[in-house]
């Protein structure tokens, strides 16, 4: 048996347990990476004593983790397996490449369907749930023929532009993947519940989230970081002033993504978003073929065409991918942030509503993580009973309005505010 074959083998052995540890209520990526640098393995995270896991954790932890153990591991991996869904931690060979390089990865993602190849082109195509017809009509005409170019198509399988995109994909024969804000065991929205069946055929359907988890307002924002970070350029297609599409462009731009923008007219309302980037030195998208031009030229310079068969990628090849899209990302970073202030006009103080005006309180001038925040949170009178779901949301929200900044998953005052 080769090492390789060997490694996966071990991996997949203890997968069962990965996902156990993912599942524990109230352990997140920073307490699940402490178990893992200083036990190893989810495994001997279960066979540890509580007050081993007190000395790391912290007793409170500590006894949720305790009190997990009483759960069956072996058959709760068994019926995911039985519903057609797979569990990835981000150690795992098929841990998709381009999301390792990305802050604030998820520790694990679960897969109806397959996964996007890493070795292949990808570009996710985002905008207006409510989009016009001129948007529908682009966002079909570009997945269509970016598909044909042999280009993966990722999207959040939403209403609109997205589930568009979706749509136009597989219906040439290529590949599409969406990325949930909800359990991959649930079609969110209902409506689409074809589109979902066909992309767990032939494309895939991705969530960092447990299955049977309900779709929650709180829970899309931070899935937008896995849309942009499975892709290596972020399409935009009709996008209002404010709306959930332009917190994936601040996503992709941390992460080093190029960001291109269909253009649209100056009196349309569901254009204000894209023409507001092209201002802040986004890309222009006027045909497939320009586009793909100009990545060719750009993020796709050094392309070249892995074995789509096996799936399969070297290591060094695709961190020396990943390095060029950073690289050419970063550019444009600078050529956004360059212009007049942050993505979003900043509101006055005083038209926030109370919960943001009490959160906007606890925050610093530096770059904090969300679990420090949302501990803060929890000393606030008037925030303790609010779930990090919820806090994550204001945040959004506190963002979009220009008061915070959001910095490779950390949180910032802007320094923009006005009263």
């Amino acid at each position: 048996m080769s090492e390789d074959k060997r490694r996966l083998d071990e991996i997949e052995s203890i997968e069962a347990y990965a996902h156990w540890l993912n599942s524990v209520p109230g352990a997140g990526k920073k307490t699940i990476g402490l178990l893992l640098g200083e036990l190893g393995t989810a495994e001997a995270v279960f066979d540890a004593k509580e007050n081993q896991l007190s000395t790391l954790v912290g007793e409170k932890i500590a006894q949720r983790i305790q009190q997990e153990k009483a759960r069956n591991v072996g058959a709760e991996y068994e019926k995911l397996s039985r519903d057609g869904i797979s569990f990835y931690p981000c150690y795992h060979p098929a841990y998709p490449g381009k999301l390792l390089e990305i802050p604030d990865r998820p520790f694990g993602i679960y897969v109806k369907g397959k996964l996007p190849d890493s070795s292949k082109r990808s570009v996710a195509i985002v905008g207006a749930r409510d989009c016009s017809g001129y948007g529908e009509y682009v966002a079909e005409k570009f997945a269509r023929e970016l598909s044909q170019n042999d280009i993966q198509i990722v999207s959040g399988m939403a209403r609109g532009i997205d589930g568009m995109a979706g749509q136009a994909a597989l219906a040439c024969g290529g590949e599409s993947f969406a990325v949930l804000g909800c359990g991959v065991d649930i079609c969110y929205p209902a409506s689409h519940r074809k589109l979902y069946q066909d992309l767990c055929e032939r494309g895939g359907i991705i969530s960092s989230y447990l299955p049977g988890t309900k779709p929650s307002p709180g829970l899309f924002p931070p899935r937008n970081r896995i849309i942009s970070g499975l892709s290596d350029v972020v399409l935009v297609i009709e996008a209002r002033q404010k709306s959930g599409t332009l917190i994936t462009v601040d996503m992709a731009l941390e992460q080093g993504r190029e960001v291109y923008v269909v253009p649209g007219r100056i009196t349309d309302r569901l254009s204000d978003g894209c023409n507001s980037l092209l201002l802040q030195g986004a890309g222009i998208a006027i045909t497939p073929g320009q586009f793909i031009r100009d990545l060719s030229e750009t993020v796709w310079s050094g392309f070249q065409h892995g074995n789509s068969k096996s799936g399969v990628i070297k290591q060094t090849e695709m961190k020396q991918q990943a390095g060029m899209t950073q690289q050419a990302g970063m550019t444009q970073q600078a050529r956004m942030t360059q212009h007049t202030g942050p993505l979003h006009k900043t509101e006055s103080v005083n038209q926030l509503g109370e919960e943001e005006r009490e959160l906007l309180k606890l925050m610093e001038p530096q770059l904090t993580t969300l679990e420090q925040i949302y501990g803060k949170a929890q000393l606030s009178k008037k925030l303790q009973t609010y779930s990090l779901p919820v806090i994550m949301e204001l945040l959004v929200g506190l963002s979009l309005k220009g008061h915070v900044q959001c910095e490779g998953g950390y949180y910032k005052l802007s320094g923009q505010l006005l009263m």
